[in-house]
């Protein structure tokens, strides 16, 4: 049974310690800042602390959308009474997107230069110290509102890994190229019939996951094929993985993503992948 219960938060560093009266225990958490009192959700039974989930957002030029997106998700993140940080990698920007996530409170990490979005993802997974994991756009294309639908089968230990699946949701017009809807359907396919694991959106970038399977990836990519190397590994050392319907819509600018180039990136990504001893 959890209970709703008041919290003393007390910050020191990149930690802070919990006091509630059955219970106490330090947690990381860089985002919170000063002593205040929180409420959180507490297992009445062995008094066990929630796990605290990190929010990872790999951002490129993002200064019109990422305010909104930071924003809406602290506001979900807080109803979910758990502990959690919002971790932003920018990746080289150009304009403000540093300034616009400093101004939010969060945890900025900055690449000097543009490496791409899997170097960024990696960046940032070495800087979360969550049990929970998600990884999340910052272009607006992800409802921060569905950030329960990926993270509470996480709590009830029903999967290692879950995806949010555009597909088995639904797209606005003009969300995603037409071109791109291709890659991605022949993508999936490709890596049923290597793995045959059937999923609706191996490249979904909305996806959660726990520390036990963040650990045991051993990424290379650095780019948008990203997504399909953490798939394909997961499901190769036998990670279980599940998929929630998710609504993607059309994101703040037109989509990084190189059709033709970046899908040589993904196909050669997933045969490699899938060849590769683990």
């Amino acid at each position: 049974m959890r209970k709703l219960e008041e919290i003393i938060v007390t910050c020191g560093g990149n930690w802070l310690e919990v006091k509630t009266s059955r219970a106490s225990s330090v947690v990381p958490i860089p985002t919170f800042a000063g002593n205040r009192k929180y409420q959180i959700l507490v297992d009445n039974r062995t008094n066990h602390l929630p796990p605290l989930i990190s929010i990872v957002i790999p951002a490129y030029n993002e200064e019109k959308s990422l305010g909104t997106v930071i924003e809406r998700t602290r506001k979900t993140l807080r109803n979910l009474y758990n502990p959690y940080e919002i971790i932003v990698v920018d990746d080289g920007s150009t304009d403000h997107t540093s300034l616009v996530a400093n101004k939010k409170d969060v945890v900025v990490v900055r690449n000097h230069k543009n490496c791409g979005k899997g170097d960024a993802l990696k960046i940032g997974f070495n800087h979360c110290k969550g049990d929970i994991i998600v990884t999340m756009d910052a272009d607006g294309s992800n409802l921060p509102e569905e950030l329960p639908l990926l993270i509470r089968p996480m709590l009830k230990n029903e999967f290692d890994v879950v995806i949010g699946s555009r597909f088995k949701g639904s797209i606005e017009n003009g969300a995603i190229k037409n071109m791109n809807l291709i890659g991605n359907r022949i993508f999936n396919l490709m890596i049923f019939f290597l793995s045959w694991k059937r999923l609706t959106d191996v490249l979904s970038g909305f996806r959660a996951l726990n520390r036990k399977a963040l650990s045991n990836m051993n990424m290379m990519s650095v780019g948008y094929e990203i997504e399909a190397e953490m798939t394909i590994e997961l499901i190769k050392k036998g990670f279980t993985m599940g998929e929630v319907s998710i609504y993607c819509a059309k994101p703040s600018r037109v989509s990084m993503l190189n059709t033709f180039q970046d899908g040589l990136k993904i196909m050669k990504t997933i045969f490699k992948t899938c060849l590769k001893r683990m």
